[in-house]
């Protein structure tokens, strides 16, 4: 495939591999400190994506929280926080989502074909909407984002989109944080989707690293030659 950005997947699952349980309640799996992590690995990166199923969900804002790093990017050139991104097939998108009120950067909407219109009716001028085939093609989106000078993007979910992104080989290191409960309930979320991924019994990837971060385990897992790039 063409030039494509350094792909850095973060995800935070319960023991026993869920990424949320069954309530209509957001279930919180981090803590204080390694929110604070995930805000220095957004701060170092030029676009953050998630599934448009994540912007339904969790309504997410998608911002460097810290004012510091914020200030930071800014006298290095570049915006606050980095462009957000989202993938959808359907386009079933709020415009009132935080997602695309916060924030002063650019907002990416990558589309199936057959949806296209749809979005840019609902989105106006809060996003730039583009076509990337029905189904919505990654190898596609990730060359488009390059061609707009994103090197990093961190995708931080959900489920389905961390399975698309693994299975397909798109991805070059995963931070994989473990908190320190059980969830137990089939009917919720887990971390990936079923698929066939390249990392097996046969061909297992390398851990990076693995420490504490207050009361959860991060686990980083470089899953290309690429792992470590600037």
């Amino acid at each position: 495939m063409s030039e494509r950005p350094y792909v850095l997947l973060s995800c935070a699952t319960s023991i026993d591999g869920y990424i949320d349980d069954a309530t209509d309640e957001r279930l919180v799996l981090s803590n204080a400190e390694d929110l604070d992590r995930i805000d220095a690995v957004r701060a170092g990166c030029d676009a953050i994506l998630v599934g448009a199923g994540t912007v339904r969900r969790d309504d997410p804002r998608l911002l460097v929280r810290s004012a510091g790093r914020r200030q930071a990017r800014l006298a290095r050139g570049r915006p606050a926080s980095p462009v957000k991104v989202t993938v959808t097939g359907s386009a079933d998108l709020d415009p009132t989502a935080r997602f695309f009120t916060t924030g002063e950067g650019d907002k990416l909407v990558y589309c199936a074909s057959g949806s296209v219109e749809k979005a840019r009716e609902r989105l106006g001028h809060l996003a730039t909407v583009v076509d990337t085939g029905d189904p919505v093609d990654l190898e596609r989106t990730l060359a488009d984002l390059a061609a707009r000078g994103v090197r990093r993007l961190m995708v931080e979910g959900g489920g389905i989109v961390h399975a698309q992104f693994l299975t397909a080989g798109l991805a070059d290191e995963l931070h994989l944080v473990v908190a320190p409960f059980f969830v137990g309930d089939g009917r919720a979320p887990r971390f990936v989707q079923e698929g066939r991924f390249p990392w097996h019994s046969g061909r297992r990837a390398r851990v990076a690293e693995v420490r504490q971060v207050g009361d959860v385990v991060l686990a980083r897992y470089a899953l290309s030659e690429r792992f470590g790039e600037p």
